[in-house]
């Protein structure tokens, strides 16, 4: 995508929308067969076959008109498909395109009517090969060769295995109830809490579970093997938290106590953006036959139960192996991704910078500033800046991401960067958001104005050079290989001076400084800048 475009992308996201539940923030490219009703519920059932590797199902998708509309899209990725769409008990003629169903109304609704329609589906959904980073239905077996199951669909969303409404910015306002049927030697998780358990003649059992907070539809997941829990109360900012954990059965034992780190986690994590966004639904971990995900009120997790990320240190430095990598990276998303939302993919930054970042706050808060410090700075070192970071899917939205967010802390200070961490997840609570929306709110949190580090960061692959020169008693300086009006201010030592700040913009400063001292200048390695002394 040439940078052009990414520029009116990014100018466009400013003028850009509002939340949940209305579509204020509806992407401009909407079908029209999906603006014109607001997504209330679902309650989906889903049976899996592991043998043949197939499911069955149905989901009741209830939702409120907007406007008039007679003909309705329903999103299905093939070769899932299909077998009857219902409305009041009366069957409804649906098409066919694709991975979309256009499902035909006999009379026109009307604004503010209530409509619930009964989708009927089946087939043999999409496999994973390398969950999570490939979507699809994951078909494993745990160490003692019994089924386990489960699914990933953060890129491709939900239609990789559910008739749904498959777009960010319009989650279901009401929940989710998701009832899941399996065999009797087997067990069904999934998000929110368990409401009933009920044995069924065949010999299987439904689990059934509900979710009372808007979902955004990739977090929507059952999962489903050998599984034990056990219960523990944090004591949160509002009040317990019920915080429940699902392993396989053989587990149990090293899993209870490596997963007591949970309290010191939500303890840190409630202190710098407040309160957990889910306790009506409760916290869970949920082992996985994948590595991880953010699955809302019930992450996945596959990380061993051991530090680091599978025993790797994905930072290169000494932290990185002192906390289990994916129970931080992925609860941490339950204010990032989950709570706050993107309202288009195209943003997604939101969920992974900030999130990306809270590794630092937590390395932070368990070693010292210093660690945090020396912890982010090993992961810029995997920053490519290979495409901008609004508008493509690079992994640059992680760590660059995550470096624009230290830079803004450098600028404001440890309290005032709480201060916006709580302000996003007060304001945004439960909601779709733009990146002008998150920008808008930093600059009136902090009483700062951060638009041209935005634009710097995530619309372009530029690092910024500090030019600068000596003079005699002065030093001469200006910002280079950025975007037009960068204003960034940057610490520096010069000679035996402390570090102190200075304010470049793309013309020519001036600073008087001690004649022994011109010659050297050195920027704060907390900044991901660059610096070129001019001849």
């Amino acid at each position: 995508m040439n940078k052009n475009i990414l520029v009116s992308i990014f100018i466009f996201s400013l003028k850009f929308g509002t939340a949940q539940p209305g579509h204020e923030n509806m992407p401009a490219s909407t079908a029209p067969e999906q603006s014109w009703w607001n997504l209330l519920h679902y309650t989906i059932d889903i049976k899996p076959d592991y043998n043949n590797k197939s499911v069955t199902g149905s989901n009741s998708i209830e939702f409120r008109a907007l406007r008039p509309g007679r003909l309705l899209q329903v999103d299905l990725m093939q070769p899932l498909s299909i077998r009857s769409v219902s409305w009041n008990k009366s069957p409804l003629q649906f098409e066919r395109k694709d991975d979309v169903y256009l499902i035909q109304f006999p009379t026109l609704i009307k604004t503010n009517e209530l409509v619930t329609i009964t989708v009927l589906y089946e087939g043999k959904p999409k496999e994973a090969v390398n969950a999570p980073w490939d979507g699809g239905w994951i078909w494993a077996k745990d160490k003692m060769n019994r089924p386990w199951m489960s699914l990933a669909c953060e890129s491709p969303g939900a239609k990789i295995w559910l008739p749904c409404k498959n777009v960010l910015y319009d989650e279901p306002d009401s929940g989710v109830n998701l009832n899941i049927t399996v065999p009797d030697s087997l067990v069904g998780v999934a998000n929110g809490r368990l409401v009933e358990k009920i044995s069924n003649p065949d010999r299987t059992v439904t689990y059934c579970w509900a979710v009372k907070n808007p979902i955004n539809d990739y977090d929507i997941c059952p999962y489903v093997g050998k599984y034990v829990n056990w219960h523990h109360n944090y004591a949160g900012l509002k009040g317990n938290l019920d915080c429940d954990y699902w392993v396989i059965d053989y587990n149990k034992q090293k899993a209870t106590t490596h997963l007591m780190e949970v309290d010191t986690m939500l303890q840190c994590f409630e202190e710098w953006m407040g309160p957990y966004p889910f306790y009506q639904d409760s916290y869970k971990v949920v082992e996985s036959p994948m590595a991880g995900m953010e699955h809302q009120s019930a992450i996945a997790y596959g990380n061993g139960f051991e530090n680091g990320y599978n025993g790797k240190n994905l930072s290169g430095t000494q932290w990185g192996l002192k906390w289990d990598f994916i129970l931080v990276h992925e609860s941490g998303h339950e204010w990032f991704g989950n709570s706050i939302t993107a309202y288009n993919p195209a943003d997604s930054w939101i969920h992974e910078g900030f999130t990306k970042y809270l590794e630092t706050i937590y390395t932070t808060w368990l070693f010292g500033k210093e660690a945090g410090n020396e912890y982010t700075l090993g992961i810029w070192k995997r920053i490519k800046n290979d495409e901008p970071i609004i508008g493509s899917g690079t992994s640059d939205q992680y760590n660059k991401g995550c470096a624009l967010l230290h830079m803004i802390r450098q600028l404001v200070g440890d309290s005032a960067f709480k201060k916006m961490l709580h302000d996003l997840n007060k304001t945004f609570y439960h909601q779709t958001v733009s990146t002008a929306q998150i920008l808008q709110c930093m600059n009136q949190s902090s009483e700062k104005d951060f638009s041209t580090l935005f634009k710097q960061y995530l619309t372009t692959t530029q690092v910024p050079v500090l030019e600068y020169y000596f003079k005699t008693d002065s030093l001469h300086y200006r910002w280079t290989n950025c975007v037009e009006g960068f204003n960034m201010p940057v610490e520096i030592t010069v000679g035996k001076d402390k570090d102190f700040f200075i304010n470049p913009f793309t013309s020519w400063q001036k600073l008087l400084i001690s004649k022994e001292y011109t010659g050297t200048l050195v920027i704060n390695s907390n900044f991901y800048t660059g610096s070129k002394e001019s001849n």
